[in-house]
């Protein structure tokens, strides 16, 4: 029996909403050592990126994430910090 190649995955534009939160929880890498603590993040930020989502605080108190060298109020602070900058670009954007 053998395994089939795994399928190919749709990669986001680099200006897209889902690019630039996954983005954001990779840059916290060396803080979130487990893949898919990112992962969560990452999808978190997403669905706050579009209004639907909770806020940082709130993501951060509730997701159990495995934290490495920082604490939950430190990380909370410098994911609104990366939203505010990812917010200016999107604005940048849909302004051109």
């Amino acid at each position: 029996m053998t395994t089939l190649a795994a399928p190919l995955t749709k990669q986001y534009p680099d200006n897209s909403i889902e690019k630039k939160a996954y983005g954001i929880a990779e840059k916290f890498k060396d803080n979130l050592p487990i893949m898919n603590d990112r992962n969560r993040l990452g999808f978190n930020l997403y669905r706050y990126l579009k209004g639907e989502g909770d806020t940082p605080e709130v993501i951060v108190k509730t997701a159990r994430f495995t934290l490495n060298g920082i604490t939950k109020e430190e990380l909370a602070k410098r994911l609104n910090e990366e939203i505010e900058k990812v917010k200016k670009e999107l604005q940048e954007v849909s302004q051109k």
